[in-house]
């Protein structure tokens, strides 16, 4: 589409400026971005309000208003992240790999990778989230989401996002919002290889799986969050209080990604603890899924539209059993052990290969802010080299070698 490349050609021509910006207005940015949450926090609610309703009168679940509704709580705790996020220091531009036997010095370097594009939906503080790593990460970009969110977005976009680039010097066209949301819009994003060479990618497993296609057969690197859906493996050595612990902090937004979808029971769990699990899940309105199943251990709950109050329930002989189920069932996005046997842990840390592995710790904590303190633009499950788990503006950039002369001479 005309307004994708549109849209492409303008963060293109700010790239450059934002690639040489200086720390301290790239930084500068993001706190004006803090700013004017605040300020202008009317505009951006009014949207939003009009987003909720147009969406409850589509009959949209309410897992899903839950993640396209804002509020000024949730305003004010996107401000403290840019705030924080502000503060993170830049991981160095250069850094000395060697000096080579021949004199020369090997220095590898990050470089911006020019121009960025993300599409996402029902998610308007994702609209923040990704503009605030990209300026972070001197990368300009392309955003789009769908039309459940496109009023929130867009207020986001020319009453916060943009003016705090201009307070701070910064070209505001560095960050785009392509206004419209059908469908050949995304499917635009993705093949533009001269324009937007990488693609962040975050929404269901079936869409996001063909855009991950469609940008391979155009060139165009994506990085795909399609799957999610947290394990919780209940071991024999493990906390009854803990185990039941961990299960209410997994199921306590049950629209996300990280949430405990699939919950594995050693054989060995005394029935105390095992029927305590169940009636935990039941008393807070969820429905079990037990064997024998009609659907893979790893269908991912959150995204089965009126079902998303669904728990797996499985049994498995122990941890390196568990481990097995979770790399071969799921999509490899999180996994936690509850055991108070260090042995039973490491057996299971080492049997799983997914993004996160969690020792007696919720796997709601696989989220960009809550495990490394940033902001994150997607989750990224991939099975291949490159920037795994929560993506962050460390993770959004080219590594180049310069070689140069290991002693310059003097004068």
């Amino acid at each position: 589409m005309e307004i994708v490349a549109q849209c492409a050609g303008a963060a293109r021509r700010a790239a450059p400026a934002l690639a040489s910006a200086s720390d301290e207005a790239v930084d500068a940015a993001l706190e004006a971005m803090a700013r004017r949450l605040t300020v202008s926090a009317a505009q951006v609610l009014a949207a939003n309000s009009a987003d909720v309703a147009a969406a409850e009168q589509s009959r949209m679940t309410q897992a899903l208003i839950d993640r396209l509704r804002l509020g000024q709580s949730r305003l004010t705790e996107m401000a403290d992240q840019l705030a924080l996020l502000a503060q993170v220091p830049f991981p160095p531009r250069d850094r000395v790999l060697e000096d080579r036997p021949d004199g020369l010095r090997l220095i590898e370097r990050r470089r911006p990778v020019g121009v960025v594009g993300a599409t996402f939906e029902a998610r308007p503080n994702v609209t923040v989230d990704v503009a605030s790593q990209l300026v972070k990460s001197r990368n300009a970009g392309v955003l789009r989401t769908g039309s459940a969110a496109l009023r929130s977005a867009l207020a986001l976009r020319e009453h916060v996002i943009a003016p705090a680039l201009a307070d701070a010097g910064l070209d505001p066209d560095a960050v785009q919002l392509v206004p419209d949301p059908r469908r050949d819009s995304t499917l635009a994003l993705v093949r533009h290889p001269e324009l937007i060479p990488l693609v962040i990618v975050r929404g269901s497993g079936e869409t996001t799986r063909m855009l991950a296609a469609e940008g391979a057969r155009h060139g165009v690197r994506v990085l795909a969050h399609a799957d999610g859906g947290g394990v919780l493996y209940i071991d024999t050595a493990a906390d009854p209080a803990l185990a039941v612990e961990l299960l209410v902090a997994g199921l306590d937004r049950l629209g996300v990604c990280n949430r405990v979808n699939l919950l594995l029971v050693a054989e060995g769990v005394p029935d105390r603890l095992h029927d305590a699990l169940l009636a935990t899940a039941r008393q807070r309105g969820i429905a079990l899924s037990l064997p024998p199943h009609d659907h893979p251990l790893g269908h991912e709950w959150a995204l089965d539209t009126g079902r998303e109050a669904t728990l797996t329930v499985s049994w498995v002989a122990g941890p390196g059993h568990a481990a097995h189920v979770a790399n071969q069932e799921t999509s490899g996005l999180a996994a936690t052990i509850v055991t108070g046997d260090e042995s039973a842990a490491r057996e299971f840390l080492d049997g799983y290969a997914g993004t996160g592995a969690f020792w007696n710790a919720s796997t709601r904590l696989l989220d960009g802010f809550k495990l490394r303190r940033v902001p994150e633009t997607g989750i990224n499950v991939d099975q291949v080299p490159g920037p795994r788990g929560p993506v962050t503006f460390a993770d959004l950039y080219l590594r180049q070698f310069v070689v140069i002369p290991a002693r310059r001479p003097c004068g």
